[in-house]
This record gives structure tokens, sequence and C-alpha cells, in this order.
């Protein structure tokens, strides 16, 4: 073995350890905090166990295949292992379609989405997307539909021994191709344009707004009059540009790492090439492909504030509490809600207890809520509304 194959092994064993903790954190995450436990999550949840199963069960045969030329554990592994990639990597990428979607109901029916997004119809989403991804593995790899001739790869004589080989035509080649990536693609795209468009049309709409006098009584019903400007331009501009900062960061990751490996996925396959593993591209763009499971724990999870307070905790081994991080967060400065407004667009979009988008107009994107007992009556040029007396309400 060479110090070129030691150094790759090195690293192929690093991406898989941080594939399989990455996901393994995000899941410990969600079931130790009552914060993220929301439908929103489910997705984050489901992500992350398809991405943990990707670093359990193909990763590592993956890098025995690129380290060592020979498959030493026959055609019929050889195929389940092909299948259970095939499987993994489709549910990964339409689990992010599924994330995108619900961002979209969120922000542009903020009023609606808790009667549209429902634990039954999140199921039966999460239900699609694993039927979509056996579909177009399981099935055509063990019936032969991916290959030239119809027979099942690997298998009969003609079938070069103690050889690992994923066979591709042209009709398999553009069904997966293009239901598991390309339109994917597209609708994602679409989605999160829609979504920062949203915000920067709530950024002028909040910046153009004028300070706002209200009135409150406190528990002796005296009135107090004070003037609340809702938003500096600086401030908006901040939080415009983290979002577009956001936005980019889950797109471009998701199109830096699978748009080389399709392109040539589909060439190939166009091609119908007999072995695509030994073209010198190919291992390439497949392992950057998987960097993106290693990636997602860490674009969908250290991006939100919560999933960042839960990784610590579980870092420390603590056991996350809510109460502690509800003290935390009404101790700290007042640019706190601001900064977490960003950081929850993308993810649960909730209020700090019910996880849930709780919205008072169509023109308000997100808000991020902290509830305590004991609300007192405000009222202001717009009417009347009802406000917490022991905390601020931070709006979008």
């Amino acid at each position: 073995m060479t110090l070129s194959d030691i150094v790759l092994g090195i690293f192929l064993s690093l991406l898989i350890l941080l594939t399989v903790g990455g996901n393994v954190l995000v899941c410990l995450a969600v079931c130790a905090s009552r914060r993220l436990r929301c439908l929103t999550n489910c997705f984050i949840v489901s992500l992350a166990v398809t991405d943990l199963l990707l670093g359990l069960l193909v990763l590592p045969f993956s890098a025995l295949l690129q380290l060592n030329s020979e498959w030493p554990l026959g055609p019929n592994f050889c195929n389940f292992y092909i299948s259970m990639d095939v499987m993994l990597c489709t549910a990964s990428i339409l689990t992010l379609l599924a994330i995108s979607v619900d961002r979209y109901l969120a922000v542009t029916m903020p009023l609606r989405y808790a009667s549209l997004v429902l634990p039954g119809r999140v199921a039966v989403a999460m239900a699609c997307v694993w039927t979509v991804s056996v579909a177009v593995s399981f099935l055509p790899i063990q019936m032969g539909w991916n290959t030239v001739n119809g027979t099942v790869q690997n298998h009969g004589p003609w079938a070069p021994e103690r050889k690992c080989r994923f066979e591709l035509n042209r009709p398999y080649v553009l069904t997966d191709s293009l239901l598991t990536f390309f339109l994917p693609l597209v609708a994602m795209c679409w989605t999160y344009l829609r979504i920062l468009r949203i915000a920067q049309a709530q950024a002028k709409r909040i910046g153009s707004a004028r300070p706002t006098c209200i009135t409150t009584y406190n528990s002796r019903n005296n009135p107090t009059i004070s003037t609340t400007l809702v938003s500096s331009v600086a401030a908006v501009a901040l939080r415009e540009h983290k979002a577009t900062v956001t936005l980019a960061a889950v797109i471009g990751a998701f199109v830096v790492c699978w748009l080389p490996y399709f392109v040539l996925f589909t060439v190939l396959g166009l091609e119908e090439h007999p072995d695509p593993s030994t073209v010198p591209a190919f291992p390439y763009v497949l392992w950057l492909g998987y960097i993106n499971s290693a990636l997602n724990p860490l674009l969908y999870g250290t991006l939100n504030r919560d999933f960042r307070s839960a990784y610590s905790h579980l870092l420390r081994c603590q056991c996350p509490s809510y109460n502690g991080w509800r003290s935390a967060q009404q101790s700290s400065t007042g640019t706190t809600g601001r900064d977490h407004l960003t950081e929850v667009t993308l993810l649960c979009g909730h209020t700090s207890i019910s996880c849930r988008a709780d919205e008072t107009d169509q023109n308000v994107m997100l808000g991020d809520k902290n509830h305590s007992t004991g609300p007192e009556t405000v009222q202001s040029t717009n009417g009347t509304a009802a406000i917490d007396a022991k905390s601020k309400e931070s709006w979008c």
C-alpha cells in the first residue's frame, strides 16, 4: 500500500465518521430538546437518518471499492450495495426538496401553514420520498432494467469476476436523473428564490415603516405612552444579507455536491458506458456527492440557534433543558431576537414554545415570540393586541 493510499484511506475514514457523527448528533438534538420537536424537524430527522444509513451501510463499502480495485463480497451483495447507494442518495435529495416546499408554504401562507402541514400529510410526504427512492433503486437493479442487455448486472458468465459494476442504459439514466435530481433542483431553486424575494419585499416594508406610538396599561391600570421604531435600515439590511447567505449556502452546497455527478452520470448513461467506475473523474464526483451528507448537519443544524444550543449541551454531556435555554434567551441582549429571525426562516419558522408559525398578517413573514403568563392590553394606531408583560415580541 502506497503513501497516497494511506492518505486517501484516512481522508475517507474521517469523512465517514463525520457523516455518521454529525447525523447522530442531529437525531439526538431533536429527541432531547422540546424546542426542536416540530413537524418541520420531522423532515430534518428523516434527512439525518437517511444520511446516517448512507454513512453506515454504503460509504464503508464505497471506500473499500475505492482503495481496492477488486470486490471481495460477491455479486449479490454488490447489487444490494449499489441499490442501497442509489436509494439513500435519492431519499436524501428528495427530503431536501420536501424541506424547501415546507419552508415555501410557511413563508408564503403563514396563516394557513398550521392547517396545511399536518402530521398525517408529513407522514405521507416521507412515505412518497421512500417509495420513489425504492422504485428507482432496488426494483430496476434487481430486475435488470438498468442494463443494456436486460440481464441483472454482475451476474452471468460474461460478468467480470471480483468486480462491482453499476451498468447504465439510456431509459434508466434519463428517468433516474430527471426524477431524482434535475426536476427537484429546479423546484428547490424556484422555492428558495420565492422565499428570498418575499424576504426582500418584507425588508423594504419594514425599512419604510414609521415610528408607532403605543399606549400600554400595567397591572395598576396606569397608561404608559412610548414610541417604538419598528426597525432601523441597518438592522433590516443585516437580516436581508443573512437570509441571502443562508439560502445561498443551502442551495449552493446541494448544487456543488451533486451537479457534477449527475451530469457525468447522464452523459455516461447516454453513451451506455459498460463500467462508469473506470472513468477517471467518476470516483471524484461520486465522493463529492457523498460529502453533501456530511454537510447537511452543518447547513440544516448549526445555522439554527436551537440546534447549536442542543449540540453544545450534547457535546458537553449535558441534558438539554428547555427552561435553561429560555432563561438564557431572556437574559441576552435585544439583538438575539433579530439574529434568531433568519435562522428559523429555513427550518422551523416557529414560536419558541409551540414550534408553529403564529402570524397576524400576511405581510409578516416569520415571527419569534417568547410566551409567558400575565398578558397586558396594548392600544396602538392599528388596534388592540395582547402582549407579554415579561418578554418582548420580535417580528420579521
